[in-house]
């Protein structure tokens, strides 16, 4: 099986508690990619600058990633800078500056039309639609994340393209905003009615909430000595949580629940060094030995 990301890859400037790092690799796409291509084959959709070296693209190589699909432009790679509150909950953006991203109209090649599995990163909902306008055959499994800047901005393209949607993924406060529900139970089944037939609410540091049917699934947070770096957690989340599910080729409840598992694997060991700094240097058996931690997390007998 083959998985689609389209969306960011950019140069990060993050401060937190722990630290301050002035530059580094980022993007919802990069940290979606590199989380997932432990589990799965990736395509990556994107576009960089000239700034964006050799060395900075070997985040890639030697990984499952294809980059045929990511377009080198004249100009600058797309640039953001944060700094993080001393319990890093919240976050206040110092510097965006989009350069070459802000032109971006994803481009497909050939063979990434018939994709199995897509998800379209955090863009313009315009752009995620014109994504799934070029794909040969409907895929198997689309996933889409989004925020509240085109919840409040671009609500009606967005909603018209949840119809086409098989998975949402976004964070709490993002459901209640779409919603209008403040309970994320109806929160959560207000927007499957808008289309998506499965809704992951990512929830921080109180874990992702499942909600599927008239089922709810909930995975906790891995309990961490230290967080150095919230950034991109969410989008690693979503590389072990697309990658787990495309791995397994079928979408069941037995997959559903083992993919919320691994993207919490995967979102855990994002935040434990800036960057990508940890996920790139991961192991697949400290990953599947985490997600045993997880099963005895959440273990009981009756």
């Amino acid at each position: 099986m083959t998985l689609l990301v389209v969306g960011s890859v950019a140069f990060d400037a993050v401060e937190t508690p722990h630290g301050k790092v002035e530059r580094m690799i980022g993007g919802a796409a990069t940290y979606f990619a590199v989380a997932a291509s432990y589990f799965v084959s990736v395509r990556l959709v994107g576009v960089v600058g000239e700034d964006f070296t050799h060395d900075d693209a070997a985040i890639f190589r030697g990984r499952r990633i294809d980059t045929a699909g990511l377009e080198r432009v004249k100009g600058l790679t797309f640039f953001w800078a944060g700094r993080y509150s001393p319990d890093m909950n919240d976050r206040t953006t110092l510097r965006t500056d989009l350069n070459v991203f802000a032109d971006f109209q994803p481009k497909l090649p050939e063979i990434y039309r018939k994709s199995p599995f897509v998800f379209l990163a955090n863009i313009q909902p315009a752009l995620q639609r014109s994504v799934l306008q070029q794909m040969g055959a409907r895929p198997k499994v689309v996933a889409l994340d989004t925020m509240n800047y085109w919840i409040e901005g671009s609500n009606a393209e967005l909603r018209e393209l949840l119809r086409d949607v098989d998975v949402l993924m976004i964070n709490d406060a993002e459901a209640r905003q779409l919603s209008g529900e403040y309970n994320l139970l109806r929160a959560g089944r207000a927007i499957r009615a808008m289309g998506p037939k499965m809704l992951v609410i990512k929830r921080g540091e109180h874990g992702a909430l499942l909600v599927e049917g008239n089922s709810v699934f909930s995975v906790p947070a891995m309990p961490l000595d230290k967080v150095h770096d919230p950034t991109g957690a969410g989008d690693s989340f979503a590389g072990g949580f697309m990658g787990s599910l495309a791995a397994a080729g079928r979408v069941n409840s037995a997959s559903l629940r083992k993919a919320m598992v691994y993207g919490s694997v995967m979102g855990s060991f994002a935040v434990e060094h800036f960057g990508l700094e940890r996920l790139r240097h991961l192991k697949r058996p400290e990953i599947n030995a985490r997600a045993r931690q997880f099963k005895k997390l959440t273990h009981f007998n009756l």
